[in-house]
């Protein structure tokens, strides 16, 4: 297995992002237990940590940078076993397996480039497949360019890489690898593809996932049919009258340009108005908040008055060159889910009312969630020389987007058990969090009749679920009362103390302005909230020679009963709850070490990690 030739084509790597194995054309056997056990179900929900955003080598961009392993091994990694990190012979294992993973290859020619080895494959007859698969870097990056030029410039769909029989029989592997692996009630798996829209370079990527595997398409739906966010709302729509359950996760608005929020006009020429926010709320209920290519809370430029809002920052769109976006509007989740309530105010629905989840983009098919366990988005990134400097002869611009890459992050579900249908309905409901890798968990409850001492008693989560909303509800019905919200959270086991718990608060005032306060509402160790809400820093003990941490500061539990001091019941708002953990080493700071080398000056040697809780609505009394 060659090496792929990236030397060439590192420019074109970041725009389109978003050996094989040799039998992907024969048909993995689906599982057929006829004896399933009894799957045990918790009324008050378990916390079920995984990834749905996940491509391999059955990606063109996955293939042409480095990786060579298939959606089976994705499944492998994810419940603990080793997989080869690329041709250099490199291994990828994670600490501790997840409860749930579902492989999401770009719909757009899938898994086309890897049988171009494969002579028995009509991809391998491709005019382009000799450059593709050969050893000329520079051939191999014109061919590349076509193909891409192709999907998201042209869309003109190319007659062999596009062949419907080819592009079924590669969607029934996906599939049938999912089954295969899929152990209800221990390990969950869903089908899913991405549809990798990207207008002029600009992000409006949006993974599919399905619910059960019983109903879904003959082939997926690709950039090549459509790159209009309302064609796949629509190609959804039909899927459910055909008997499928499917949603669909936006994510990088920090790529987007400001199109992935639409503040006039959408991409596909709708006005936002009452239909358009009931069909985007109906198909797509929650967004990527962080991945490898960073945050999209929101941006420092957005939130100046937020002294969190710099993490994990990649401030580009997909184009070649590091071009920085022009607009922060319409990118960063903070700012859309508080001008989303104006425009419910106008009547116009409430077109970005989103739950959160975490998730990876990995093109490597395992998932980057440990910091000092990184590997990289690409296959080629398994060095961690190129991750830190980029590989030899790339320009510095490009080399810095790579640096710029963070940890993946990971979806927390509050879920009755560990299946399918569980998962999926929880992410219809929006009980879910974000956290930027550990797993640490959070628990976020509104209502008007929490009492004081709720948290004292043994079954206040009971007493929380029947007596206001968990996180992804809405709250409405004050009598003029202010809500009061119970936030709980919890460090991940093997991982780092909690600095302190914030309620971030959103909403529109009496003039029309657009308004954000946080509340610094939990801390740890002694400090104490000042009269005008600040506290003092946690402290950092991060050696970054070593690279360590200890826990001798912060908490490994914050609860609290918070009420919003400042509501007005006539106005709309929203509120989430965002855990921030005490101070450790970033991946660069652990490469740094291993390279012997001081940590790079233009990257933070150590970071706060969290966890976003999904967002609770406050709406007035009709």
């Amino acid at each position: 297995m060659k090496l792929r030739p990236y030397l060439f084509i590192f420019a074109l790597i970041i725009f389109i992002s978003c050996k094989s194995d040799k039998d992907s054309e024969d048909t993995t056997q689906t599982s057929n237990e006829t004896d399933e056990p009894e799957i045990q179900e918790n009324p008050l929900k378990e916390a079920y940590f995984g990834n749905l955003h996940v491509h391999t080598s059955w990606s063109f961009d996955g293939y042409i940078n480095g990786s060579v392993t298939g959606p089976d091994d994705a499944y492998r990694w994810a419940q603990g076993e080793t997989i080869a990190g690329g041709g250099d012979g490199s291994t990828l294992k994670i600490d501790k397996p997840l409860d749930w993973y579902a492989v999401s290859d770009h719909a757009e020619y899938l898994g086309a480039l890897p049988k171009m080895e494969d002579e028995n494959s009509m991809m391998s007859k491709h005019p382009l497949a000799g450059d593709i698969t050969g050893d000329d870097p520079v051939a191999s990056f014109e061919a590349y360019g076509k193909i891409s030029d192709g999907i998201y410039t042209y869309r003109e769909k190319d007659s062999i890489l596009g062949d419907s029989t080819f592009a079924a029989n590669m969607w029934d592997q996906v599939v049938d690898y999912a089954d295969k692996h899929y152990k209800p009630g221990s390990f969950t798996t869903f089908a899913a593809f991405e549809w990798t829209a990207a207008p002029d370079w600009r992000n409006l990527h949006r993974v599919v996932l399905f619910r059960d595997t019983k109903n879904v398409p003959a082939v997926p739906f690709s950039a090549v049919d459509s790159d209009v966010p309302e064609d796949l709302w629509k190609w959804m729509e039909h899927q459910r009258s055909q008997g499928s359950r499917l949603l669909a996760v936006p994510h990088n608005g920090n790529a987007s340009d400001g199109m992935m929020f639409p503040i006039g006009e959408t991409y596909g020429g709708s006005t936002i108005n009452k239909e358009y926010s009931q069909t985007r709320r109906r198909n797509e209920p929650v967004f990527e908040l962080i991945q490898i290519k960073g945050a999209s809370e929101t941006h420092p430029s957005l939130s100046p008055n937020d002294e969190f809002a710099n993490f994990e920052i990649w401030d580009y769109t997909l184009a070649a060159g590091a071009k920085e976006p022009k607009n922060k509007r319409g990118g960063y989740m903070r700012e859309a889910l508080i001008r989303s309530l104006k425009y419910e105010q106008e009547g116009k629905g409430n077109p970005f009312k989103y739950g959160f989840i975490g998730d990876s983009d990995t093109h490597n098919s395992y998932s980057p969630i440990e910091e000092d366990n990184y590997h990289g988005k690409f296959g080629f990134e398994n060095n961690p020389e190129h991750r830190l400097d980029g590989p030899p002869g790339v320009d510095e611009a490009s080399a810095a987007q790579v640096r710029a890459f963070g940890s993946a992050g990971l979806a927390g579900v509050w879920a009755v058990s560990n299946t399918r249908e569980a998962i999926f309905d929880a992410i219809m409901r929006k009980e879910t969090f974000a956290t930027s890798g550990p797993r640490l968990k959070v628990r976020f409850f509104g209502g008007f009749g929490f009492t004081e001492n709720m948290l004292e008693q043994d079954n206040w989560i009971e007493s929380a679920y029947s007596g206001g909303v968990p996180m992804g509800g809405d709250l409405t019905g004050s009598n003029g009362n202010a809500p009061t919200f119970l936030v709980h959270a919890m460090k991940d086991p093997d991982g780092a103390n909690l600095d302190r718990i914030q309620i971030i608060k959103g909403w529109v005032d009496s003039n029309g302005n657009q308004q954000e306060k946080i509340f610094n509402v939990a801390v740890s160790g002694d400090r104490k909230i000042s009269s005008d809400g600040t506290v003092a820093e946690v402290g950092n003990t991060v050696n970054p020679s070593e690279p360590s941490y200890t826990n001798d500061i912060g908490d490994i539990e914050l609860r609290t009963l918070w009420t919003d001091p400042e509501f007005d019941p006539s106005q709309y708002a929203v509120y989430y709850a965002r855990v921030i953990q005490i101070p450790t080493p970033r991946w660069s700071t652990y490469d740094a070490k291993t390279l012997g080398r001081e940590p790079r000056e233009d990257l933070p040697v150590s970071i706060q990690e969290r966890a976003w809780s999904s967002p609770i609505w406050y709406s007035p009394s009709e």
